[in-house]
C-alpha cells in the first residue's frame, strides 16, 4: 500500500509539474515560435479580445486594426492588420510574436510582452529613479495565452 502512495504521489508532482507556468527567461523558441503553451492550457479568446481591445492593457489596437474589432476607436497602423492572423500563423508562432516577436522579426518595435530582461524597462513612475522592483512582464502568460486564443479565432473563413 505505502508503494502505491508513494507512485501516486510522485505522478501528481509529474503533472503538476507538467502545468506549471513558464518563466518569462524559461521560453524556449525555435525559429521565433513557441510551440508549448505558458500555462499548459489553451487560453481564453474572449478574454484575449478584451487585453487586446483595451489601452490599459494589451493595448494591441494602438498599432493593429482587424474587423473583428472595428468599434474599439483610435486604431493603429504601424502593426499589419489583424484580419486572418489565425490563418497566416500558427498557434506556435503567434505566440511566439506576442511573447517576444523580435525572436522572429529582429527589426520590429513591436513590444515584447513576456520578457524582463535584456532591455532598459522604464523606473518608477516618472520620478527618474530606478523601478524600487524587478518589474513583471506586460502581459502574465494567462494573458499570453488568452491573446493567443483570440488571434487564432481572427481566419480568412
Amino acid at each position: 500500500m505505502k508503494r502505491i502512495a508513494t507512485t501516486f504521489a510522485a505522478l501528481c508532482l509529474t503533472a503538476t509539474a507538467a502545468t506549471a507556468e513558464v518563466a518569462p527567461t524559461d521560453v524556449a523558441f525555435e525559429d521565433g515560435a513557441v510551440a508549448l503553451s505558458l500555462t499548459g492550457s489553451a487560453g481564453n479568446a474572449d478574454e484575449g479580445r478584451k487585453i487586446m481591445t483595451n489601452k490599459s492593457s494589451g493595448n494591441c489596437v494602438s498599432c493593429h486594426s482587424a474587423d473583428a474589432y472595428a468599434e474599439v476607436p483610435f486604431h493603429g497602423e504601424v502593426g499589419p492588420i489583424l484580419d486572418g492572423a489565425g490563418s497566416r500563423w500558427t498557434q506556435a508562432e503567434l505566440r511566439g510574436l506576442v511573447v517576444n516577436p523580435k525572436m522572429m522579426f529582429e527589426g520590429t518595435v513591436m513590444p515584447a510582452f513576456y520578457k524582463v530582461d535584456g532591455y532598459t524597462r522604464p523606473g518608477d513612475a516618472f520620478t527618474g529613479k530606478a523601478a524600487p522592483a524587478d518589474l513583471p512582464p506586460l502581459l502574465t502568460a494567462a494573458q499570453v495565452e488568452d491573446v493567443v486564443a483570440y488571434l487564432m479565432t481572427l481566419t480568412d473563413e
